[in-house]
């Protein structure tokens, strides 16, 4: 298949510029997919190196205990490994899936939005060469008006520079993110088995994200860039009597150039969204829940009394070291007949703290000791006496 040329003097340079690099990006994606692992690969055996290691790596793993063998660690890796064969080794289904989706894809969503039955870019590009002949002829009838007229600027020399600006804003941001997005894909495949690996995986991550921006741009360049030939179409019209002031002049020149700075802002706009993206491939470790009990200081704990429930005989609840609570703690617990000594063994659970070991001066109030009772059945006074002792 033979690719058209540029005809830059055409009526149509801009949709005939684009045609030309759809057709080039496509013809040359699939000659260097051929050459890195197709038929005429050059590096089919750096694949099965790369592969054979992913495979003693995780053997590696399994005989040291660092890896599991289950479904949960088997099932992503199988994938992964069958995936990156599949669009390493298949030009068909890279193609079909990468190729056709960054590619292809956003193109498809602009002409849902637009209502435009084919390309979007395209039917813009021709809409945008209409503008661009208008104003083209337009300058250079007020040229050959001003032939003679050395006051500085004309209206000609202005009606060139937005047809310059146009020029420049469409092209420089459809036809170089389409170039920039076919050597992307052409080495895709690298980057597709760079995957497998967690010391490598950060520069597939970075292949995707740039990827993704540049299939993006096109698409919101296309969107905005309709609206701003939308409302310089009425006024390019205008030019077509031959007679063009300096004021009609100046509003094109400044339309162009408004039409310029938002195709620098749809660039803007995609590389602020691509850059916060972030994709996770790490999985959750057994030992990363939201739990107070891991995050939480023990000596905090120990200090303000606060923490998990504790159970009997667990160890790593926190223990009060406040012998007035202490025995406040006894006495309101212990029921009526236990002796001293074991209440000074038992292990007190409490609502955020745990007890344990009772020292035995204050494991069980004396039956004379009428305050601890009080302090027991009231706790207002249980909170004023301990006020007070602190004081």
């Amino acid at each position: 298949m033979t690719c058209p040329g540029l005809n830059a003097g055409g009526p149509s340079a801009i949709a005939d510029a684009l045609s030309a690099v759809d057709c080039l990006s496509a013809q040359t994606t699939a000659a260097a997919f051929s050459r890195l692992f197709g038929g005429e690969g050059m590096l089919t055996m750096v694949l099965t190196m790369a592969l054979t290691l992913y495979v003693g790596i995780f053997a590696l793993g399994l005989l040291t205990g660092r890896s599991s063998l289950g479904i949960s660690s088997l099932t992503p890796r199988m994938m992964g490994l069958g995936l990156v064969l599949t669009f390493a080794t298949s030009w068909v289904a890279y193609s079909q899936v990468i190729w056709n989706l960054l590619a292809g894809g956003p193109d498809w969503i602009a002409s849902l939005l637009l209502g435009i039955k084919g390309s979007a870019s395209q039917a813009f590009a021709q809409r945008l060469d209409e503008v661009f002949m208008q104003i083209a002829n337009a300058a250079e009838a007020a040229q050959q008006q001003a032939a003679g007229d050395k006051k500085g600027t004309t209206p000609g020399d202005l009606l060139s520079y937005a047809a310059l600006l146009l020029l420049l804003g469409t092209v420089g941001v459809l036809v170089t993110c389409r170039i920039a997005l076919a050597a992307l894909l052409a080495v895709g495949p690298v980057f597709l088995v760079l995957a497998l690996f967690n010391g490598t995986r950060g520069l597939f991550e970075g292949w995707v994200k740039t990827a993704v921006m540049f299939a993006l741009a096109p698409m919101f360049a296309t969107l905005i860039g309709a609206g701003s030939v939308a409302m310089l179409g009425p006024v390019a019209a205008s030019l077509e009597g031959g007679d063009v002031s300096i004021h009609e002049a100046a509003t094109v020149f400044v339309a162009a150039a408004v039409h310029c700075a938002l195709m620098a802002m749809a660039l803007k706009l995609v590389s602020s969204l691509t850059s916060g993206w972030r994709i996770g491939f790490a999985k959750p470790g057994p030992h990363t829940g939201n739990r107070t009990d891991q995050t939480a200081d023990p000596k905090m704990l120990h200090q303000t009394g606060t923490g998990p429930i504790a159970a009997a005989g667990n160890s790593a609840a926190p223990i009060i070291r406040d012998d007035r609570i202490r025995a406040v703690v006894a006495a309101t617990s212990q029921p009526h007949g236990e002796g001293a000594a074991a209440a000074s063994a038992r292990i007190i659970n409490l609502p955020g703290v745990a007890i344990q070991g009772a020292s035995p001066a204050f494991a069980a109030p004396a039956p004379a000791d009428s305050r601890l009772r009080d302090i027991a059945r009231n706790p207002r006074r249980k909170a004023a006496a301990s006020i007070k002792e602190s004081l």
